[in-house]
């Protein structure tokens, strides 16, 4: 049996990823997406929020299930006796960095092997940055992401931009 993992902060899942994971799932027996907590970054939701609208995103697909974890990656997959990390490239500037990961994980367990699957062209300018800032301006982003995304974005946003009863531009009546 061919395991695969899939790992990323999907904060939030757009469809590339979604792209990745189903190409990722017809050439492997089994798919795990590793939802992880990357130190170095701040993320707009919390891990059950990224987990629930993942599982969401993959739902009906018989080969893929989706975990949390945290820690190195190589870890995560020898956990799951996967041989194989996936990585998708969007562009050349994704290359140079997915490539040193993928040495270092090499280095660490040479029996885990890291195949790149180039994002299909339609997605090539998606990125979960690209999508919270879109929305962040109360733009429309269902093109980029499932409709629970684009549901939880627009309440995190008018969240953020609610007013509070204690700003002193607001006027109470």
């Amino acid at each position: 049996m061919v395991r695969a993992i899939y790992p990323g902060s999907f904060d939030p899942v757009t469809l590339g990823h979604i792209d990745i994971i189903k190409r990722s799932a017809s050439i492997v027996d089994e798919l795990v997406v590793g939802v992880l907590v990357n130190k170095g970054k701040h993320p707009l939701f919390s891990m059950p929020e990224r987990y629930e609208m993942v599982c969401d995103a993959v739902k009906g697909m018989k080969n893929v299930k989706v975990e949390t974890f945290d820690g190195m990656t190589v870890d995560f997959a020898k956990k799951h006796n996967a041989s194989i990390i996936i990585r998708g490239l969007r562009a050349i500037t994704d290359y140079e960095n997915e490539m040193q990961i993928a040495q270092t994980n090499r280095s660490i367990d040479s029996d885990i092997e890291t195949m790149f699957l180039i994002t299909d062209l339609q997605y090539a300018y998606l990125s979960s940055t690209t999508v919270k800032e879109i929305a962040s301006y109360g733009k429309d982003v269902s093109a980029s992401v499932t409709p629970l995304v684009a549901r939880k974005l627009h309440e995190k946003f008018n969240e953020v931009h609610a007013p509070k009863p204690t700003d002193p531009k607001i006027r109470l009546c």
